[in-house]
């Protein structure tokens, strides 16, 4: 298959992606191993599969293979709309190449007995198993031990080990940059057999053959394994909720509480030395629960308009427009964002920014030819405290489906208004897949847009669209 690999823009329009929908893993996470497997709360599976994420996947598929959801029941509440659609071990599994399931991925790999050998025998090891445990691994179907291997589940319904319920958050397994992929290396162990199981898949699957040459991956530090924890920035960690391709020739790395400072040079040295990009920009924010990565805080709209948090912005450095309330709350010192850009021909002489505005103007100006003034779309509309709620419910954590088409919660009331305010249409997704459905709307007619979706149980889970998604292709944007 062709250049099923190819992303340069964060906007361009959406044609191949890997996602993961809700699995029972998720329904076992009890309230004393939420934090630790890097979640807040607990969720109600039944909920975030039926009444939150499905509408997420039909939406998906009417954009990028309408084909295969096209007189389906759009309707959570039809008695037809049965659920092997979205399993991918049925029969009735929808089975897209364009919207791609991971742990369908995972069973066809599973099927290659030298690699079912190996990946049982890796995650065994990973995971302390007994070997009476990995021999009995041996006898399930890869449909079986793909489903094991992601909820911790044995066909017993016990629990062998823990589940892996950051899974559905495919954003943070990789990065596609142009036509390669760069594996992640998470900082948290909940999330060690993840990137495991991504690094088989893109090895070994038959899907990324063409592409095996093309897959990056950043070995650890030198004595890294010696280094005490307050040396963690030197440590090679790295997640995909970090890195942005904002065009052809320019990267964006977060450096947080997920992706370190090490990882972050080691990355531009070696995109540099490849000839994958001209510019890589570090943006490093601070290391608290509130942000986790760089798409927490903004995300793109469009060439000219981004959704971003208040707190990053020019009046809130310069401390304007502030009462004495907000400057304590918002504006703390250890709050601060620091931009360094670096160009491939002259790494010596870096550009610095005070603000993300002032990077995100440049990029649209600059990298995207844009002619006319950026526009900003503050999370809560930049009103205090809805801007800080309405960020920690994901309202920057956007995904543009094509340029100014974006899947965002409904529960984030100020930031909609900001979005109708700048001049977008705003729609319910199960208004939207009716008008598809009929034929009353058409996926390419649509434009700048805000697509709301029910959010009560996924917001829970401390990630949006953003980070529901690992974009393999895009469409490229004409400059």
């Amino acid at each position: 298959m062709d250049n099923i690999l190819f992303v340069n823009s964060e906007i361009g329009t959406l044609q191949r992606l890997l996602v993961h929908s809700p699995d029972s893993g998720l329904g076992k996470v009890v309230p004393s191993k939420a934090q630790d497997w890097l979640f807040e709360d607990i969720v109600h599976l039944d909920t975030i599969r039926k009444n939150e994420y499905d509408y997420y996947t039909k939406i998906l598929l009417y954009f990028l293979d309408p084909g295969k959801i096209k007189g389906k029941p759009v309707s959570v509440d039809a008695p037809e709309n049965d659920r092997d659609f979205y399993k991918p071990g049925s029969a009735a599994f929808f089975a897209s190449d364009k919207v791609i399931e991971l742990e369908w991925l995972l069973a066809q790999v599973l099927e290659l007995e030298e690699v079912r050998n190996s990946l049982i025998a890796s995650v065994c090891a990973v995971e302390g198993c007994t070997y009476s445990v990995q021999n009995e691994l041996k006898n399930y179907s890869a449909v079986q031990l793909a489903r094991t291997f992601i909820s911790g589940t044995a066909l017993q319904k016990e629990l062998l080990f823990p589940p892996i319920p950051n899974f559905i958050f495919t954003r943070d397994i990789g990065i596609t940059i142009k036509n390669h992929v760069l594996l992640n290396k998470p900082a948290k162990k909940a999330r060690t057999r993840e990137a495991l199981l991504a690094k088989y898949i893109f090895f070994h699957h038959p899907f990324f053959a063409a592409y095996r040459n093309n897959i990056l991956e950043l070995p650890d530090s030198t004595n890294s394994f010696l280094m005490p924890k307050e040396e963690d920035e030197r440590k090679i960690t790295l997640e995909g909720g970090d890195f942005m391709v904002v065009s052809d020739q320019h990267l964006l790395v977060g450096i947080s509480e997920r992706t370190s400072s090490e990882a972050a040079i080691r990355i531009t040295h070696l995109l540099f030395e490849k000839g994958l990009m001209e510019k890589v920009t570090l943006i490093r924010i601070p290391k608290k629960r509130d942000y986790m990565h760089i798409d927490t805080i903004f995300t793109q709209v469009k060439r000219d308009v981004w959704v971003m948090l208040g707190n990053f912005s020019r009046k809130a450095i310069m401390h304007e427009d502030k009462d004495a309330v907000e400057r304590i709350m918002e504006v703390k010192k250890e709050e601060k964002i620091k931009i360094i850009q670096f160009h491939k021909n002259d790494t010596g002489n870096p550009t610095y920014f005070e603000s993300l505005e002032d990077l995100l103007t440049d990029i649209s100006k600059n990298d995207l030819g844009c002619k006319n003034e950026t526009r900003f779309i503050y999370s809560g509309n930049n009103e205090f405290p809805y801007s800080a709620r309405e960020q920690w419910t994901d309202s920057c954590n956007l995904l543009a489906l094509k340029e100014g088409v974006v899947l965002g919660y409904d529960r984030n009331d100020k930031t909609t208004e900001a979005f109708r305010e700048a001049g977008f249409a705003t729609i319910r997704v199960n208004d939207l897949l009716q008008k598809l459905e009929s034929g009353e709307l058409a996926a390419d007619t649509i434009s700048d847009t805000l697509i709301l979706m029910p959010s009560a149980e996924l917001s829970r889970a401390r990630g949006g669209f953003h980070c529901m998604s690992m974009p393999l292709q895009r469409k490229p944007i004409e400059l």
